[in-house]
């Protein structure tokens, strides 16, 4: 038996790299400052609850397959501990990890995290309406596509890397559907559920109109995961 702990990740600034900016920019006009950054305090909350689950359980010899890792060895902590100094929560918690004996595993193609990259800095980018529509555009028709590709590569990755018998640790955008693409002997836990992340994502935007349902969702992401 082969067992995978899953982590749907929600990103942090220090994630987004060049793309935070924009977002924060839009995230503040659309939804008010007072709110995002109530919505950012969630996020940070998140992510210790996460860090606490971790700190609770031995991780020496996990395997950890990385949302966007294209590389492991030497140059793959060598990423992880840069975009860690940048501030993520994530790869600050795989630092740690890897200091407690986990390994780092190539997770993703670098071709297909750099395409969908390309066409979201394309759309945020736009510097006049027809631009961003056309990056919208783009966007959207191209998303799930790429999406589906990258689920398709990191399942085989995990499948391929993870023994019988061994423990992975698959940190992933809540809106990835890799988990349906693994082998059936592979046992999942998620230690939050993924649904629930990708409905506080959805909410987001209509957070006026669903405000009971989205304050339960921030409640959930907070709350402390028990050891099974």
């Amino acid at each position: 038996m082969r067992t995978l702990i899953l982590v749907p990740i929600i990103h942090t600034n220090a994630d987004l790299g060049s793309l935070a900016g924009e977002i924060t920019k839009r995230g503040i006009s659309d939804l008010g400052e007072e709110f995002w950054k109530a919505h950012l305090r969630t996020i940070e909350g998140f992510w210790d609850v996460i860090i606490d689950y971790f700190a609770s359980i031995d991780v020496s010899k996990m395997k950890i397959y990385q949302d966007g890792m294209a590389a492991e060895g030497e140059i793959g902590e060598k990423i992880a501990k840069e975009v860690a100094n940048s501030g993520s929560r994530n790869y600050e918690l795989v630092v740690s990890l890897l200091k407690r004996g986990a390994i780092l595993v190539k997770t993703e193609d670098f071709s297909l995290v750099k395409e969908e990259r390309d066409n979201l800095l394309k759309m945020t980018q736009a510097k006049t309406k027809f631009e961003e529509l056309f990056g919208f555009i783009r966007y959207k028709l191209t998303k799930n596509i790429i999406l589906n590709k990258r689920d398709k590569f990191i399942a085989r990755r995990i499948d391929n890397t993870l023994q019988d018998g061994q423990t992975g640790i698959l940190f992933i955008g809540a809106y990835h559907n890799t988990e349906r693409k693994l082998s059936k002997d592979i046992l999942i836990n998620e230690i939050k559920n993924v649904q629930k992340v990708r409905e506080y994502h959805r909410l987001l935007p209509f957070y006026s109109k669903n405000k009971k349902q989205f304050e339960e969702l921030g409640k959930y992401l907070i709350s402390k995961i028990e050891n099974e």
